[in-house]
Protein backbone atom coordinates (compact mmCIF):
# COMPACT_ATOMS: atom_id res chain seq x y z
CA UNK A 1 0.00 0.00 0.00
CA UNK A 2 1.76 3.24 -1.28
CA UNK A 3 1.58 6.40 1.17
CA UNK A 4 -0.72 9.19 0.02
CA UNK A 5 0.02 11.72 2.89
CA UNK A 6 2.84 13.62 1.28
CA UNK A 7 5.06 13.09 3.85
CA UNK A 8 8.38 11.30 3.47
CA UNK A 9 9.45 8.08 6.08
CA UNK A 10 11.72 10.90 7.82
CA UNK A 11 8.96 13.52 8.54
CA UNK A 12 6.19 10.58 9.63
CA UNK A 13 9.12 9.25 12.12
CA UNK A 14 9.55 12.67 13.07
CA UNK A 15 5.83 13.59 13.99
CA UNK A 16 6.10 10.29 15.45
CA UNK A 17 8.61 11.47 17.75
CA UNK A 18 7.14 14.18 18.48
CA UNK A 19 4.15 12.27 19.92
CA UNK A 20 6.17 10.63 22.13
CA UNK A 21 8.00 13.44 23.54
CA UNK A 22 4.48 15.00 24.58
CA UNK A 23 3.18 11.91 25.52
CA UNK A 24 6.50 11.54 28.01
CA UNK A 25 5.79 14.92 29.59
CA UNK A 26 2.12 14.07 30.16
CA UNK A 27 1.53 14.68 33.98
CA UNK A 28 5.03 16.08 34.60
CA UNK A 29 5.56 18.91 35.85
CA UNK A 30 7.99 21.97 37.60
CA UNK A 31 11.39 20.94 38.09
CA UNK A 32 10.85 17.35 37.18
CA UNK A 33 9.85 18.35 33.34
CA UNK A 34 12.91 20.58 33.03
CA UNK A 35 15.47 17.34 34.32
CA UNK A 36 13.47 15.63 32.09
CA UNK A 37 13.65 17.65 29.31
CA UNK A 38 17.34 18.34 29.76
CA UNK A 39 18.36 14.39 29.66
CA UNK A 40 15.93 14.30 26.80
CA UNK A 41 18.13 16.99 25.04
CA UNK A 42 21.35 15.50 26.02
CA UNK A 43 20.32 11.83 25.33
CA UNK A 44 19.23 13.48 21.55
CA UNK A 45 22.96 15.27 21.47
CA UNK A 46 24.65 11.97 22.09
CA UNK A 47 22.69 9.72 19.83
CA UNK A 48 24.00 11.76 16.93
CA UNK A 49 27.36 11.12 15.18
CA UNK A 50 30.36 12.54 13.66
CA UNK A 51 29.77 16.23 12.65
CA UNK A 52 25.77 16.56 14.15
CA UNK A 53 27.26 15.79 17.41
CA UNK A 54 29.84 18.26 17.42
CA UNK A 55 28.17 21.00 15.88
CA UNK A 56 25.17 19.87 18.64
CA UNK A 57 27.56 19.94 21.58
CA UNK A 58 29.33 23.15 20.96
CA UNK A 59 25.53 24.54 20.21
CA UNK A 60 24.54 23.18 23.94
CA UNK A 61 27.93 24.87 25.46
CA UNK A 62 27.25 28.50 23.40
CA UNK A 63 23.19 28.63 24.09
CA UNK A 64 23.98 27.80 27.71
CA UNK A 65 26.77 30.20 27.88
CA UNK A 66 24.89 32.95 25.96
CA UNK A 67 21.42 32.49 26.87
CA UNK A 68 21.23 30.16 30.41
CA UNK A 69 17.56 31.13 30.28
CA UNK A 70 16.72 29.13 27.80
CA UNK A 71 16.30 25.60 28.77
CA UNK A 72 17.37 22.47 26.71
CA UNK A 73 15.09 20.11 25.65
CA UNK A 74 14.32 18.22 22.37
CA UNK A 75 11.72 19.16 19.93
CA UNK A 76 10.82 16.69 17.00
CA UNK A 77 13.90 14.58 18.41
CA UNK A 78 16.46 17.85 17.68
CA UNK A 79 18.31 19.63 20.23
CA UNK A 80 16.83 22.39 21.48
CA UNK A 81 16.57 25.48 23.66
CA UNK A 82 13.00 27.22 24.90
CA UNK A 83 11.86 29.93 26.88
CA UNK A 84 8.12 29.17 28.22
CA UNK A 85 7.90 25.81 26.83
CA UNK A 86 8.06 27.61 23.41
CA UNK A 87 11.46 26.50 21.27
CA UNK A 88 13.32 29.59 20.69
CA UNK A 89 16.57 27.60 18.79
CA UNK A 90 16.93 23.80 17.87
CA UNK A 91 20.10 21.72 15.55
CA UNK A 92 18.47 19.61 12.99
CA UNK A 93 21.14 17.14 12.45
CA UNK A 94 21.67 16.52 8.92
CA UNK A 95 21.18 13.04 9.48
CA UNK A 96 17.90 13.30 10.37
CA UNK A 97 16.94 14.03 6.86
CA UNK A 98 19.56 12.97 4.58
CA UNK A 99 20.68 16.10 4.23
CA UNK A 100 24.08 17.43 3.05
CA UNK A 101 23.86 19.86 6.29
CA UNK A 102 22.31 20.10 9.58
CA UNK A 103 21.06 23.63 10.22
CA UNK A 104 20.43 25.65 13.34
CA UNK A 105 17.34 27.21 13.24
CA UNK A 106 14.85 29.81 14.90
CA UNK A 107 11.29 29.91 15.45
CA UNK A 108 9.31 32.90 15.26
CA UNK A 109 9.39 33.15 19.62
CA UNK A 110 13.11 34.15 18.61
CA UNK A 111 13.84 37.85 18.73
CA UNK A 112 15.42 38.19 15.53
CA UNK A 113 13.18 40.39 13.59
CA UNK A 114 14.95 43.06 11.15
CA UNK A 115 12.32 44.85 9.01
CA UNK A 116 10.66 42.82 6.57
CA UNK A 117 13.14 39.70 5.69
CA UNK A 118 15.72 38.24 7.77
CA UNK A 119 17.35 34.45 8.03
CA UNK A 120 15.83 32.26 10.28
CA UNK A 121 17.98 29.39 9.78
CA UNK A 122 21.50 28.17 8.80
CA UNK A 123 23.29 25.70 7.13
CA UNK A 124 26.42 24.64 9.27
CA UNK A 125 29.02 21.92 8.11
CA UNK A 126 31.32 22.73 11.43
CA UNK A 127 31.72 25.74 14.21
CA UNK A 128 34.27 27.38 13.26
CA UNK A 129 35.59 30.41 15.38
CA UNK A 130 34.30 32.76 13.26
CA UNK A 131 31.16 30.72 12.70
CA UNK A 132 30.72 30.64 16.52
CA UNK A 133 31.24 34.60 16.81
CA UNK A 134 28.31 34.97 14.57
CA UNK A 135 26.18 32.09 16.68
CA UNK A 136 27.04 33.76 19.67
CA UNK A 137 25.42 37.31 18.59
CA UNK A 138 22.73 35.24 17.01
CA UNK A 139 21.51 33.39 20.10
CA UNK A 140 21.92 36.25 22.81
CA UNK A 141 19.79 38.30 19.99
CA UNK A 142 17.32 35.39 19.48
CA UNK A 143 16.78 35.20 23.47
CA UNK A 144 16.10 38.94 23.71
Amino acid sequence: MSDTSGFSSAERDAMKQRAAELKAMKGVKGAAKRAKEYEDCLSAIGGLEGADRQIAERLHIIVSEEAPDLHPKTWYGFPSYARDDKVIVFYQPAAKFKSRYGSIGFNDDAALDDGEFWPTAFAVLEITEAAEKKLRTLIRKAAG
